[in-house]
C-alpha cells in the first residue's frame, strides 16, 4: 500500500504518476518518423516535405560570418538555413554547397578578407527564389517534386502558403534520397547531380501525370 501512495502524487487537484526511470547505455538505435514507413515515387509529396507548422524551421542572420556558419552546417549536418535580418525578417537561403570551403576560397582569390565574409555574401536572395504553393503540393506525389527540382536544377524549394502569405516549409532532393532509402553520398556538393541521376533510374513515366492522386 506504502508503494501505490509513493508513485502517485496530487498536484492542483490533479492525480499525477511518477514514470519509471530506464538506463540507456545498451541502446543505440534512433528512430524518426519514416523509418518504418515505406513510400516510392508515387507516394504523396507530403511525405517528403518538411512543414513549419510541425517542425521549428532552422534560421540564421545574414551578417553571420560565413566560415563560422559552414563550420556549424557541416557539424551538424544541416544542407538548408533560411536567411532573416537584424529584424527577424526572411530575406533568403543559404545552403552547405553555396558556403563549402572551395566557395569561400573563391572569394578570399577575389581579395576578400575571409574573416569579413558573411552569410549575406553566400546566400540566395528572396528575390531570385521561386516556389510551390502548399495546395499544389498536397496533391502532388513525390515523382512529381523529383521532376520540379531537376528541370529547375535546383537542390532545394521552399514550399508557400499563398493563402496566409508565408512560408509553409522546404522540399530536399537530400531527404527525397533518404527516404527513398538511395544509395547516394549527399555529404558533398558533387551529390546534387548524382541524386538525381540515382533517382531517374527508379523513376516511372506514370508520376509524371499531372492529374491528382486518389487517396
Amino acid at each position: 500500500m506504502m508503494f501505490h501512495v509513493s508513485r502517485w502524487l496530487l498536484i492542483k487537484d490533479v492525480i499525477v504518476k511518477k514514470l519509471a526511470l530506464y538506463p540507456v547505455e545498451k541502446i543505440d538505435e534512433l528512430t524518426s518518423p519514416e523509418a518504418h514507413e515505406d513510400i516510392s515515387v508515387l507516394s504523396s509529396a507530403l511525405n517528403v516535405f518538411t512543414d513549419f507548422k510541425k517542425v521549428t524551421p532552422m534560421v540564421i542572420e545574414s551578417s553571420t560570418s560565413a566560415v563560422k556558419v559552414e563550420h556549424l552546417m557541416q557539424k551538424s549536418h544541416v544542407r538548408l538555413k533560411l536567411v532573416i535580418d537584424d529584424k527577424d525578417r526572411f530575406i533568403g537561403l543559404i545552403s552547405f554547397e553555396s558556403l563549402h570551403n572551395q566557395e569561400i576560397l573563391k572569394r578570399v582569390a577575389a581579395g576578400h578578407q575571409r574573416d569579413h565574409l558573411s552569410v549575406a555574401d553566400f546566400m540566395i536572395p528572396k528575390e531570385d527564389l521561386k516556389a510551390i504553393d502548399f495546395e499544389d503540393l498536397s496533391y502532388a506525389r513525390i515523382g512529381d517534386v523529383i521532376e520540379t527540382l531537376q528541370s529547375a536544377g535546383q537542390q532545394h524549394c521552399l514550399v508557400v502558403d499563398r493563402s496566409n502569405h508565408a512560408i509553409r516549409g522546404v522540399l530536399s532532393a537530400n531527404d527525397i534520397a533518404r527516404r527513398l532509402k538511395l544509395a547516394v553520398d549527399v555529404s558533398t556538393p558533387n551529390s546534387f547531380a548524382s541524386i538525381f541521376e540515382v533517382i531517374a533510374n527508379i523513376q516511372q513515366p506514370a508520376v509524371l501525370q499531372t492529374t491528382q492522386p486518389h487517396y
